[in-house]
């Protein structure tokens, strides 16, 4: 196992360097990947993070903690380890963590994503002795559709429920996936309607430079607006609440990487799924591998025993990581169903 990194009770530790990576318990020096509150957790003492997300994380974690933005590419020496932070792909603000110490060279790729995003940077390969993976999707069944195309669906069903005079719900996390999909829609087709954590979280992005379309609160809606053709974007969490009852024969859809599994989206009763994703799928994780030119391989956050498996049949010092986080959650012992189609 390499010097540079360890696995604490705390979270992932640089020794040499005194600092964690995105550690879920409170430490002194905490180096965070993304602003998601799975790996942007409260309680630490000093932060360190990309610069391009510094407004979604001051709305995740307020004004107290004591922040260090850095640029992509900006190196910062501690203690003798180089570290700098990389473009992951994965949200606006979402970066790697490459640690070199001695030539010897570790990357934390955090979450992140290959497909094209107008919100955040493309992911980039880092060459690598070790490389930490996500495994979210690490399953051969989760292969991902281009971008363009999905969102051609997306926009041909909304248009189809605008001519029928039917509001369209779409689900998609508040921070991240919300802005992505909006981002990505077609404004022209109707107006655009936002759950209130979804509103904030679009104030931070714009605050960090990120070109959305115009949002109406969805407060404001009943009163002033007719929201038969409008879209709505709304977190999953108000599925099924008092708040979506408001949208009369409302058409819903889920846009997730988990939409990909029949019995998943059956069970999450939608009209429709959407296979959108803002993790790496399968072959995108293996592709990812190979450039890095790592022969050290950590699994993290999800399908892990799998892909680890699968790798040392490739010749990889494969390992599990097991933190604290897991990735997006979801039942998925229909997912787990493929993970015998990995090839021996």
């Amino acid at each position: 196992m390499t010097q540079l990194l360890k696995l604490t009770s705390r979270g992932l530790y640089c020794d040499a360097g005194d600092f964690y990576i995105d550690p879920w318990a409170p430490v002194e020096r905490a180096v965070v990947t993304h602003a998601h509150s799975d790996h942007a957790r409260s309680g630490h003492k000093k932060y360190l993070a990309a610069k391009e997300g510094e407004h979604i994380f001051r709305l995740r974690l307020g004004g107290e903690p004591e922040f260090d933005f850095v640029e992509f590419g900006e190196r910062r020496h501690l203690n003798g380890v180089t570290l700098s932070l990389h473009p992951a792909g994965h949200m606006t603000g979402s970066a790697q963590v490459r640690i070199e110490r001695r030539g010897e060279v570790c990357v934390v790729s955090g979450d992140y994503k290959l497909q094209s995003d107008p919100t955040t940077r493309m992911f980039e390969p880092i060459r690598c002795e070790t490389f930490v993976t996500e495994s979210t999707f690490g399953l051969p069944i989760f292969h991902w559709q281009p971008s363009d195309s999905v969102f051609g669906e997306i926009n041909a069903w909304w248009s189809a429920n605008k001519a029928v005079g039917k509001p369209t719900v779409l689900y998609g996390y508040s921070v991240g996936k919300a802005q992505r999909l909006l981002a990505s829609v077609d404004p022209d087709i109707g107006p655009i309607f936002g759950h209130g954590a979804i509103i904030n979280a679009c104030a931070a992005y714009r605050a960090c430079g990120v070109s959305l379309p115009e949002v109406r609160s969805v407060q404001s809606a009943a009163s002033k607006y007719n929201l038969r053709g409008a879209l709505v974007v709304a977190p999953p969490s108000a599925h099924g609440t008092p708040w979506i009852r408001r949208f009369d024969n409302a058409a819903t859809g889920m846009a997730s990487g988990w939409m990909r599994v029949r019995g998943i989206r059956r069970r999450r009763a939608m009209d429709r799924g959407f296979t959108i994703s803002d993790h790496v799928d399968w072959l995108g994780m293996l592709d990812t591998i190979r450039a890095t030119e790592a022969g050290r391989v950590w699994v993290t956050h999800g399908y892990t025993s799998q892909v680890v498996d699968y790798l040392r049949q490739l010749g990889y010092d494969a390992k599990e990581l097991i933190t604290q986080f897991r990735g997006e959650v979801v039942d998925d012992a229909d997912a787990s169903d493929h993970a015998v189609t990995i090839a021996k």
